[in-house]
């Protein structure tokens, strides 16, 4: 295509030709190495320098970076994420430019480069309205573009300069992966010398195919830095009117393809002139694929391009003919001048090529001068390429091309980018390398890595912690919790081998020093600042890489030949693969071995092998916290031994925590894949990160990163730091043969989903088949972590699928993978034994429409020369921003987790992992303490239920006791129920409400419980049940007491009526005696009305009954259809009476001896232990006989018939239950319990009936009255104001029994709000709190009958302990009378507010007050009516007199009353009270008092009905008395090793056969026995058990345990650790 024709323009002149617009030319200038007598210069050195300044300072400020000029900016300034991440950031002004550049190249954008600001369309269309309007010119020329843009090399200059040598690093190895042309040369702008870009380099690894070793498929890798190749440099003389750039991106492009590695005219931005980038010289490379067709060289060759006249940058040009093979110097004309300057070159060993635009000038006389420079420069013809406007340009570039294949091709000069910075320095080119510190800490990395010669070798012998000996304590740390070459040998026996094995291993690792190098590190990475020390691990990865690779390589070939050589023999095979597995050397390996001396050091600490004062590594921890700040990955899981260095990484992360302030909140996003699907390279595209993507590397593992949100974004997005977890590919080829390759691939994507918010499932198209295995391990993780509350969000990255309809199209293909998933899910399922119906999305966070996403491939053409594709990084950033919406939106609904939380995840899930039954096994800090907060908050709600109902009923009662027999008649219960139903059924629309909130409160780790809700949800129901039958129970035996009561008030009332007539007789005959009656006289006058009218009463008394032969009738009702042999038993015990005195003794014939046989040939279960757990039965229920009938005898009203039905209904419901039926008790036992138990409460109901039947006799109820009556015969008689009397009789005889009832009544709520309100109760709070409060309490006594007493029959101790911790607490404070004044303060107050009321009251009586003062306080306050009937008597007193002087006596009243309690032990009140504060405790801690079907251990799940039950911490057996009958050892097998373990067990459950520990679900589904959260978990029990060994043994009847030998190292500190542990008290 034909070029318009330009006018000659001088060379000197500032002209707007292709070419010098493209330069940017500004004249030539004087340089220092420039030849002498060359004139022409338009500056001099001086003021070219202040010119280039000046430009360089206006264009910061243009930019905005004029504070990065002396604080540079680094790396992590550039990936901190802002609020920009999430949008489709377009920069709209120049201080926009520089870090639109960084993020575009950061995230691989082809169009990084691109500096055009956005324009506003309306603003255009406005001016040239407006234009029309002015009659101006609509169409003009305008440099508007250019002055509102800039030219990119500019930027790139500019923002080089202004950032420190990392992020120069990051930068150059970006634009490498984008196939952007690289600064070598930075120009002169603020430094006196041009800088070589040596250090920006040397990230940059290559990998290509020569044509020597294309037939063999082999290929090279190799830092940039370090390969030697020819160069051809590209050079401008004079001005030009064709691209120079331009050509040369058409002679490195692929014919197929065309690529802008250099930045020309033609581009964006490209036509805006230089400011401050001329004297750039520019370096680009071509590599062959190994393909001769389509490579244009079959060998690598760098191409450099100076950007400006040669004439202006002498220095730069001398530097390119030195390292150049051959110099290309563009040019139209050659002066004289220019001819001369040429000449000085001559004897120069670089050959010189002339490309000559025949377009201006005077071709003649630059022919002419040519043709001199022949024999000066050695030219040949082939030297001169010539184009003019004839020339084709196709043909052009393709001559271009062969001159510079020919020049490749000879013996030319190879040169790579170390040797060149010798060049530059010896031209006094400053070289970004010779930074004292880079310098400093390159010599420090040297002194390390020297001595690496042969890797393998190198680890074996200097990093020897984490070879053999850390792969043996992975090994054992797994056998530890998967017991699988167990063997004969004790579970027990066979864990302390283990732990004494780890242990040596770990001796054996603290016995081993730091070598020399390992010291070396140390001290770099410990003393040197934070630059230096960053120079320092940056020289170690290169070193390393680089040797790495070398060793690499060399065992590659050797693994071609052996492979064909070994044929298909495994072993020879996974020999290599093994040995290449080991050839990978990093800083990872380094801090590997550090945190292997840190975990050794800490185990012999642990062990009390070392004193805490001989540490030497407890400042490690804050080392490798400080290397992730500065954003170096950390290694959270070792691949090669497939472990984590747990305390390790705990304390680093602690470490960490520490360091941030505490402020640590982070969203955790993981990858998984299959092995070279792009998993790394896509989270370095995605957040700017540096993971390994080198072939030359095998490290295999996990390794996290942590990038910081900016301040201004935290809020928004919900957290401070985003966790980036990179991972190996799982099916990697090079470990498929190790024999855990599978194993360790399922541990890696359990550990990782189970730890991250966000998987992104890797997926490329041609890896279907593995990628369905990876799919499988995938769910299987997916599945444990929802069963266990983690549901982490799952994206799937479909990669290589290019199409812009692949979303549509893959519709099919997304429901055949939801198939997929959806029949691995039920799969999976079924393998994890969960009997659930489930499908994919049920189990995590997935959407298949939202959570697919197709990007394409990640080059754009055929590597090594393919740029990356623009789609790939377009689709990528999309991925980032859809995925800081979900952080945004999830954040809403859950706290993201922060550090210390995260250590707990890795701990607990580790943990979890390393026991193969990986959901039984999971036990999680978080989970638990979650599920703590969750069981305190529900036992408030439940306490609080309880209490509304106990007022309720305790109200209710109030009001039937103030109730006629009229209002009491049919209905009234009817209605009481239908209130009781209203008022439960609120109460528990209250408990499901809190729920409700509490879910949505978020709190922490709320999700990890969602499992748990509906358990509570069951008990908020079973309580209303509970509570719906004791509130019906109450008022029906509230309406019956009544009732009784009111049939005595009618006979007492009647006889009272007649008493009453008798005295007013008295009184008149008295009145009407002549002379006044002395007292005497007045008293034998009473005395003998009193005994007259007793003797003409016909008292009708309460019919006594004979209770015992009541309970005898209904005993022998229970038992009819038990058998002749029963009736007989019955009848030979006799009456009631003469039983229940004695204790209860076992007798032989308790028990069925033909079951004993069975038990004894089935499971060696003998005689004596059944009869012990027969007689705790036994003793059990005659102490809830016994407490029952306490109950019952303390409501000091008549026995009733339904006691003694539920005594047996307790006893029958007890009798009933499973684990009594496998004692084989005869009738004979159930016979003699019963009459045992009914024989002692039917003495105590019969006490009970003869007390209530002298109560309520009418004759002594009348004797009682005597005294008030004869008090207000006298009072009227004499006509004194009885007014006060009968007020202090009111108060005395009336009030004060129903103030003291109401107390009663109240207190028991009271006591027990004020125990749930205090601290120094919050062993209450839940009963995984109690569990911890009584064991460590029974650790501080060491009273061997106080734990005989909790492992045998914990119920009582339960009850007897909290009702002790009661007394005492009341006993020691003045507390309870401080509740007691609050309980009759409040009624007082209310009794004061009647009185005050009825003073008012004008023209009432007494009577009327009396009545209404009842009927006013008619659900408060109980008021005898007999007691009334005495104050009523002849009251003619006026009601305001009488209040008030109620009122003056009821101060008294109080502080009588207040007497009365305080005088009273705490033992009388507790009995005293309607609620005992200890049962409503009791119920709270007590549970559901389920106990494990091994160890007895109480359940300690939170509500009454949960589906699970579960304990923290199990014990060995034999503290149960459990024993081996062959030799009456104590067994001392812990449960919860044994279910990990490949022992059995047998029972009656399982009729005498053995079954697998590991499947005791089977037979208890409804226990979740956990495997020990880590081996000091148990070490409480191990201690109890090993101090009271030979004790138990005695009370048990047994012989001693042989307890396995380091069960005796365990002290009572360690042991008081493990029981924290266990119990997350920590």
């Amino acid at each position: 295509m034909k070029k318009q024709q330009l006018s000659v323009i001088s060379q000197d002149s500032k002209g707007d030709t292709r070419e010098e617009l493209e330069e940017g030319t500004e004249g030539s200038s004087s340089m220092e190495n420039e030849p002498e007598n060359l004139g022409g210069t338009m500056f001099s050195e001086k003021g070219s320098a202040e010119e280039k300044n000046k430009a360089f300072h206006g264009l910061l400020s243009k930019l905005n970076l004029q504070e990065y000029q002396s604080t540079k900016l680094g790396l992590r300034d550039v990936l901190e994420i802002g609020s920009e991440s999430k949008e489709n950031w377009t920069p709209q002004m120049l201080e926009d430019l520089p870090w639109h550049f960084l993020r575009k190249l950061m995230t691989l954008n082809g169009t990084a480069r691109n500096t055009s600001l956005v324009q506003r369309a309306c603003d255009d269309e406005g001016g040239s309205e407006e234009a029309q309007i002015a009659g101006g010119d609509v169409f003009s020329f305008s440099d508007t573009d250019i002055r509102e843009s800039l030219h990119p090399l500019d930027l790139l200059c500019a923002v080089l300069l202004c950032s420190d040598s990392f992020l120069q690093q990051e930068i150059l190895s970006k634009m490498s992966m984008c196939q952007f042309s690289l600064p070598l040369l930075l120009p002169c702008i603020n430094t006196p010398k041009c800088t070589l870009m040596l250090w920006a380099m040397r990230d940059i690894v290559s990998k290509w195919r020569p044509h020597s070793v294309a037939e063999s498929r082999g290929f090279r890798e190799e830092s940039l830095v370090l390969t030697a190749m020819p160069t051809i440099s590209f050079v401008r003389l004079g001005s030009c009117s064709f691209s120079k750039s331009k050509l040369l991106n058409e002679v490195l492009s692929p014919s197929e393809q065309h690529h802008n590695f250099f930045i020309h005219h033609d581009m964006e931005s490209g036509h805006v002139p230089r400011e401050i980038a001329d004297g750039l010289v520019e370096i680009s490379w071509y590599f062959p694929c190994g393909r001769e067709n389509s490579d244009l060289f079959p060998e690598p060759v760098a191409v450099t391009n100076l950007r400006g006249d040669i004439e202006s940058h002498w220095l730069q040009f001398s530097f390119i003919t030195v390292v150049s093979s051959a110099v290309f110097i563009v040019t139209e004309s050659i002066s004289e001048r220019q001819y001369a300057w040429l000449s000085s070159l001559q004897g120069s060993a670089t050959k010189y090529y002339f490309i000559l635009n025949c377009k201006n000038g005077n071709p003649k006389e630059t022919l002419g001068f040519l043709n001199k420079l022949v024999p000066v420069l050695n030219l040949s013809k082939s030297q001169l390429l010539k184009k003019d406007s004839t020339t084709n340009n196709a043909g052009f570039v393709q001559k271009l091309k062969s001159a510079i294949k020919n020049i490749t091709s000879s013996p030319s000069k190879r040169m790579n980018l170390e040797v060149m910075a010798v060049t530059a320095r010896e031209l006094g080119i400053q070289v970004d390398e010779d930074r004292k510190e880079c310098q400093s800490a390159s010599e420090r990395a040297r002194e390390i890595t020297v001595e690496i010669k042969d890797v393998a070798k190198y680890k074996t012998e200097m990093l020897r912690l984490q070879g053999d000996l850390w792969e043996k304590l992975a090994k054992v740390e797994k056998e530890l919790c998967r017991m699988r070459k167990q063997g004969e040998t004790a579970t027990e026996d066979y864990k302390c081998q283990l732990r004494e094995k780890r242990l040596e291993l770990r001796r054996q690792q603290d016995q081993c020093g730091l070598t020399d190098g390992l010291i070396k590190f140390v001290n770099g990475i410990e003393q040197l600042p934070s630059v230096e020390k960053h120079y320092f691990l940056k020289w170690m990865k290169f070193s390393l890489d680089h040797t790495a690779r070398d060793n690499l390589f060399k065992l590659r070939d050797q693994y071609k030949g052996k492979s064909k050589m070994a044929g298909d023999d495994p072993q020879a095979l996974a020999m290599l693969d093994k040995l290449i597995s080991t050839t990978s050397l990093g800083v990872e390996h380094f801090m590997r071995e550090l945190g292997q001396f840190y975990e050794a050091e800490c185990s012999m600490v642990k062990e009390g092998d070392k004193a805490k004062c001989q540490r030497q590594f407890t400042h490690l921890p804050g080392i490798a916290a400080d290397l992730m700040l500065e954003g170096f990955p950390m290694e959270l899981l070792d691949g090669n031994s497939s472990n984590i260095p747990l305390q390790w990484v705990t304390d680093v992360l602690t470490q960490l925590h520490a360091k941030l302030g505490g402020r640590s909140r982070m969203v955790v996003l993981t990858v998984l894949g299959v092995q070279s699907t792009g998993k790394s390279t896509l989270l370095n595209t995605m957040f700017g990160l540096q993971f390994a993507v080198s072939s030359g590397r095998c490290t295999r593992g996990a390794f996290m990163t942590l990038i910081k949100v900016a301040e201004n974004f935290q809020q928004e997005l919900g957290c401070d730091f985003i966790l980036v977890i990179d991972t190996e590919g799982l099916k990697a080829q090079e470990l498929a043969r190790l024999e855990d390759s599978y194993q360790h691939d399922n541990e890696l994507a359990t550990l990782v989903i189970g730890l991250s918010d966000i998987t992104i499932v890797n997926m490329a198209m041609e890896n279907a088949t593995e990628m369905k295995d990876v799919l499988q391990i995938v769910v299987h993780a997916f599945l444990r972590m929802e069963e266990i509350g983690q549901k982490p969000n799952c994206q799937f990255v479909h990669q290589n699928v290019s199409d812009v309809s692949a979303h549509d199209q893959n519709m099919r293909d997304r429901n055949h993978l939801l198939e997929q998933l959806n029949e691995m899910t039920i799969a999976a399922a079924r393998m994890e034994n969960q009997c659930k119906k489930v499908n994919f999305s049920s189990i995590m966070d997935y959407d298949a429409e939202k959570h697919n996403w197709y990007i394409p491939g990640l080059w754009h053409g055929v590597p090594p020369m393919a740029p990356v594709n623009m789609g790939y990084s377009e689709s990528v950033c999309e991925l980032k921003k859809y995925l800081f919406d979900l952080i945004k939106q999830r954040s809403h609904n859950r706290t993201p987790k922060d550090i210390p939380q995260f250590v707990k995840w890795v701990e607990s899930l580790w943990n979890a992992v390393k026991h193969e039954n990986f959901i039984f096994s999971f036990r999680n800090s978080l989970v638990a303490e979650a599920y703590n907060q969750l069981s305190m908050k529900y036992s408030d709600w439940d306490w609080h239920f309880r209490k509304e109902i106990h007022l309720w009923v305790s109200e209710k009662e109030t009001v039937i006791q103030n109730q006629t027999l009229e209002k009491l008649q049919a209905g009234a219960l009817s209605m009481l129920k239908n209130e009781a139903q209203e008022k439960l059924q609120h109460e528990k629309q209250k408990v499901l409400d809190n729920l409700q909130d509490y879910f949505e409160s978020g709190v922490s780790n709320l999700h990890l419980i969602e499992k748990y809700r509906e358990d509570f949800i069951r008990s908020a129901n079973c309580l209303k049940n509970e509570l719906e039958s004791y509130s019906e129970n109450k008022c029906e035996e509230a309406i019956r007491i009544r009732k009784g009561q009111v049939k005595t008030e009618n006979i007492q009332t009647s006889y009272m009526q007649i008493i009453e007539g008798k005295v007013d007789r008295v009184l008149d005959e008295c009145r009407n005696k002549k002379h006044k009656l002395e007292h005497e006289e007045l008293k034998l006058e009473f005395e003998n009305m009193w005994r007259e009218t007793l003797s003409e009463l016909e008292f009708s008394s309460l019919q006594k009954r004979e209770i015992y032969r009541e309970m005898e009738s209904q005993l022998r009702k229970d038992l009819a259809n038990r058998g002749s042999a029963v009736r007989q038993k019955l009848q030979e015990s006799g009456s009631l009476l003469f039983h229940g005195i004695d204790n209860f003794r076992m007798k032989k014939e308790y028990l069925d001896s033909a079951w004993i046989k069975t038990m004894k040939k089935l499971l060696l279960i003998g005689e004596c232990e059944t009869a012990v757990h027969t007689e705790e039965l036994a003793k059990s229920l005659i102490d809830e006989g016994k407490r029952y009938t306490e109950e019952k005898v303390n409501s000091k009203v008549d026995y009733d018939e339904i006691y003694c039905t539920e005594l047996l209904n307790i006893i029958n419901k007890r009798l009933q239950q499973e684990d009594v039926k496998k004692l084989g008790t005869t009738a004979c036992f159930e016979v003699e319990l019963k009459i045992h138990i009914l024989g002692k409460a039917a003495w105590s109901f019969q006490k009970m009936h003869d007390h209530f039947i002298k109560q309520n006799d009418p004759q002594c109820r009348l004797e009682k009255l005597k005294p008030q009556y004869f008090s207000t015969f006298t009072d009227l008689y004499l006509e004194k104001d009885e007014n006060q009397t009968r007020a202090r009789d009111f108060c005395d005889q009336c009030l004060k029994p129903a103030l003291v009832d109401y107390i009663n009544k109240r207190l028991g709520t009271e006591i027990v709000d004020d125990i749930l309100n205090k601290a120094e109760f919050i062993e209450y709070g839940s009963r995984t709190f109690f569990q911890f409060a009584v064991q460590k309490k029974l650790l501080e006594e060491m009273n061997f009958d106080n734990y005989v007493k909790y492992i045998t029959n914990y119920k009582e101790f339960v009850k007897t302990w909290i009702q002790r911790h009661i007394m005492d607490h009341y006993r020691e404070t003045k507390h309870l009378g401080e509740l007691e004044k609050k309980i009759l303060s409040t009624i007082v107050k209310k009794v004061r507010e009647v009185l005050e009321s009825s003073k008012n009251e004008k023209n009432t009586t007494a009577l009327a007050f009396l009545n209404n003062f009842c009927e006013a306080l008619q659900q408060d306050l109980v008021i005898s009516k007999n007691n009334l009937v005495g104050i009523q008597f002849k009251n003619t007193a006026k009601t305001g007199q009488f209040c008030a002087n109620i009122q003056t006596f009821l101060l008294d009243l109080e502080q009588e009353i207040l007497s009365q309690f305080g005088g009273l032990d705490i033992h009388t009140k507790l009995s005293n009270l309607s609620l005992k504060p200890q049962d409503v405790i009791f119920k709270r801690v007590f549970g559901c008092g389920k106990q494990c079907p091994f160890c007895k251990v109480p359940c300690e799940a939170g509500g009454s009905d949960h589906k699970e039950h579960f304990a923290s911490v199990h014990r060995p057996q034999g503290l149960c008395s459990y024993r081996c009958l062959d030799t009456q050892k104590l067994v001392y097998d812990i449960c919860s090793s044994e279910v990990v373990s490949e022992n059995t067990f047998r029972n009656l459950d399982t009729k005498g056969k053995h079954h697998p520990y590991k499947d005791y679900r089977v037979y208890y589904p409804d226990w979740r026995i956990q495997a020990d959260p880590s081996i000091e978990a148990s070490d409480y029990w191990k201690f109890v058990f090993q101090k009271f060994n030979h004790q138990l043994a005695k009370s048990y009847n047994a012989k001693p345990a042989d307890l396995p030998r380091d069960w005796g190292k365990i002290t009572e500190t360690r042991a008081l650790e493990g029981l924290k542990e266990a119990f997350n008290m920590k």
